[in-house]
């Protein structure tokens, strides 16, 4: 098939996705469309929950396998939307409604890819498969479906980049904090003030500086994103929580860097989750090269994306601009589609590695 045709064929899907209400959990309709989509297509899809996924024909397990993957949720529509968010608004090229950019326009491009690169012989088995639950990072997102798919190489992750490549993406670990005092009459010397005693501990999370900075995301950055103390005006509290959000750099693993806050700080601790690392492919990886070769920027992302539950190389690449993901009016263009289909064609077709 031409691109100019695999194209109109992805914004026909695009389109139908958008008017179909996918919300992280609730995918169900959205992977049904996508099923029948690919047999449509002559392809044999497999599904687990609402994860999709197709092999191409000739898997041969002595080959390095190349994993296509995006994802078919989204998150609710923020408010001041000029037009229905589940109805296509297309105006000059402008493709308009909730996860058409995030990750609806990734999504078609690589699945428009994907048949292109199965129909011709490749050193390399490939899969393609839309899955769930990533805007949550929720338990049956793309990693409940990894031990169905064999072993995975390399996989290409479809977030907008502006069809550049995100070679590293920092991870995501999120911490709970307890500092303790004691209770007393605020109008009495009486008691010891748990926000007083929170005070170095948050001062902490403002200046400590970890020593290992990456190349292409700087430095772990760790912000308090919430606190909360006291009952009443009259009582000294006795508890001050509060929580950290903190982007971790490929130099450290999110546990790693929970042990080195607890070696450093006299206060309770808890992490949410350790599961989302961050993640990196090495410079010298031949698609990385192959990138640079056509032109593209290698950078560093600072949001998380289910390449953090991914324990293979992966690169984030993909049509659209992460700046308009969450937000109203969230549109692609038809030509950003057309050049992400040309680009992961001419990245992957006869990549060898």
């Amino acid at each position: 098939m031409t691109i100019d045709q695999l194209h109109k064929d992805a914004v026909e899907v695009l389109t139908r996705l958008i008017s179909t209400s996918s919300l992280s959990r609730e995918e169900g309709d959205a992977a049904d469309f996508m099923e029948a989509s690919l047999k449509q297509m002559g392809f044999n899809p497999k599904r687990n929950n609402h994860n999709v996924w197709v092999v191409a024909p000739a898997y041969d397990p002595q080959r390095p396998t190349i994993l296509l993957n995006s994802h078919l949720d989204t998150v609710k529509a923020t408010e001041n939307w000029l037009f229905d968010p589940l109805t296509p608004h297309l105006e000059d090229g402008k493709l308009t409604g909730l996860g058409s950019n995030d990750a609806g326009g990734p999504l078609v491009a690589l699945m428009a890819a994907f048949r292109y690169l199965a129909a011709r012989p490749q050193a390399y088995n490939l899969i393609f498969a839309a899955t769930a639950e990533e805007e949550v990072s929720g338990a049956n997102n793309v990693a409940s479906i990894l031990p169905f798919l064999g072993i995975i190489d390399l996989g290409i992750v479809g977030e907008p980049t502006r069809m550049q490549m995100a070679v590293a993406e920092k991870g995501l670990l999120v911490v709970d904090g307890v500092v303790y005092g004691k209770s007393g009459h605020a109008a009495r010397n009486e008691g010891v003030n748990a926000i007083m005693e929170a005070l170095p501990v948050l001062d902490f999370f403002r200046n400590y500086r970890f020593e290992k900075v990456s190349p292409f995301l700087g430095e772990v950055k760790m912000t308090i994103t919430g606190i909360n103390a006291g009952t009443q005006h009259n009582v000294v509290p006795d508890r001050c929580t509060f929580m950290v959000d903190i982007r971790v750099n490929e130099c450290y693993t999110n546990e790693e860097v929970f042990n080195i806050l607890k070696s450093q700080l006299n206060c309770e601790l808890k992490a949410r989750s350790f599961r989302l690392n961050s993640s990196s492919v090495a410079q010298n990886h031949p698609v990385v090269l192959r990138g640079l070769d056509l032109g593209l920027e290698a950078f560093g992302s600072p949001t998380t994306s289910d390449q953090a539950v991914m324990p293979f190389d992966t690169l984030k690449i993909g049509p659209g601009d992460s700046a308009r993901s969450h937000t109203p009016n969230e549109f692609i263009m038809l030509d950003e589609i057309y050049q992400g289909i040309d680009l992961y064609i001419r990245l992957l077709d006869g990549l060898q590695f």
